[in-house]
């Protein structure tokens, strides 16, 4: 039986000297997590934890929409399915990231973000 309403918690920080807002949403089948700079979403990211039969598990990131070209929404996004992952979780994650900076120091804050805050 799925639980109504979806586990949420919301946010906001400054990083880089930019008001940055978050959204944790967390549903049976995936938890979702959107951070925005500029008040709308960006670029949308899903990732997964693949396990191999006897193997160590491995991580899937994939770009739905938006940036295809930037390495490092990818990094980030690993980088929050392997928290979810290692906090003992299975579900998948869809992550929104509508950021002014793509900096490594950015991404680095929005990660230290959003695992502070997180519902898994």
């Amino acid at each position: 039986m799925a639980l109504f309403p979806v586990k949420s918690k919301r946010a906001t920080a400054d990083i880089q000297g930019v008001q940055t807002e978050l959204v944790l949403s967390g549903y049976d089948d995936s938890i979702l997590v959107l951070v925005t700079q500029i008040g709308k979403m960006g670029t949308l990211l899903h990732a997964k934890k693949e396990e191999i039969y006897g193997g160590t598990p491995t991580f899937s990131v994939n770009v739905l929409m938006g940036k295809r070209d930037e390495p490092l929404l990818q990094a980030c996004a690993r980088q929050v399915i392997e928290d979810i992952s290692n906090s003992g979780g299975s579900r998948p994650l869809v992550l929104s990231l509508g950021l002014k900076d793509h900096s490594p120091e950015t991404l680095k804050r929005v990660v230290q973000l959003i695992v502070a805050n997180k519902i898994w």
